[in-house]
């Protein structure tokens, strides 16, 4: 008899999963983590900036690359960082999404990369709001882990994350920004010496170092404007997952 209760009552726990799951409102949810994806495009942003000594060095003086080889260590350390916010904030959307009963998300990879946290890194404008937010989000998502497939347990995750999504979006802007600096000043650099070169290669005599050089003018300029592109693109995909992120923090029931 006790087993036929058990297993009554299990039969009913998964009806009642399944329902939750299949409201508009955890669709809405589904689909907020089907966004994650969105995300890459900051991640391909840091990771360049990551390289910036490296696309830079061949056109440096002797004093600018002793001087953006000491800066060239401390932006490897700090690209660690960087791009865990991106992991924090996709495993934050992506175990949203799985309570809310999607199952395609293996979060184990990504709880591993995120759980060393992250430290203030001040030149950026990482700041210690932006770590404990980061810190607050890891914490839900560990939490979100342990809770069975169910609305109640979405709603309790998207209220708790209101205020630290919201922070750690700000860090990634803010990145942003310096990324997009750093890539103005990588320009100049890049195009200001083949711009002064260039007018010094004789045609006659330099035949193919002329048309390396121009050709090599030209792939540049095309790069950084994609570039520009790129971040305009990852501004848009951040304002975009905050807004849905709004949405569903506003829908939330009231607290009893």
């Amino acid at each position: 008899m006790k087993l036929s209760r058990l297993f009554l009552m299990l039969g009913l726990l998964a009806i009642l999963t399944g329902c939750a799951s299949s409201t508009p409102r955890m669709a809405e949810v589904r689909a907020f983590a089907a966004d994650s994806p969105k995300l890459g495009a900051y991640h391909e942003l840091t990771e360049r900036y990551r390289n910036t000594y490296q696309r830079e060095q061949p056109y440096l003086s002797p004093e600018a690359d002793a001087r953006e080889r000491q800066l060239d260590a401390s932006r490897q350390q700090a690209c660690d960082d960087f791009v865990k916010l991106q992991y924090g904030l996709q495993a934050y959307m992506q175990t949203l999404g799985k309570l809310a009963g999607d199952s395609q998300y293996d979060l184990e990879d990504q709880v591993k990369a995120i759980g060393s946290g992250i430290k203030e890194w001040p030149d950026s404008g990482l700041d210690s709001r932006h770590v404990n937010a980061f810190a607050g989000l890891t914490r839900l998502i560990a939490r979100g882990l342990t809770r069975p497939m169910q609305e109640n347990a979405v709603n309790d995750i998207l209220r708790d994350g209101q205020q630290p999504v919201q922070d750690v979006l700000d860090a990634m802007r803010t990145l942003l920004r310096l990324y997009d600096k750093s890539n103005d000043n990588e320009q100049k650099i890049v195009l200001g010496m083949l711009e002064s070169a260039i007018p010094f290669v004789d045609p006659q005599r330099e035949r193919l170092l002329l048309a390396l050089a121009r050709s090599q003018q030209q792939e540049k300029q095309a790069e950084y404007r994609l570039i520009g592109l790129r971040y305009t693109l990852a501004r848009k995909n951040l304002d975009l997952i905050e807004q849905r992120h709004r949405a569903l923090v506003e829908q939330l029931p009231t607290k009893q």
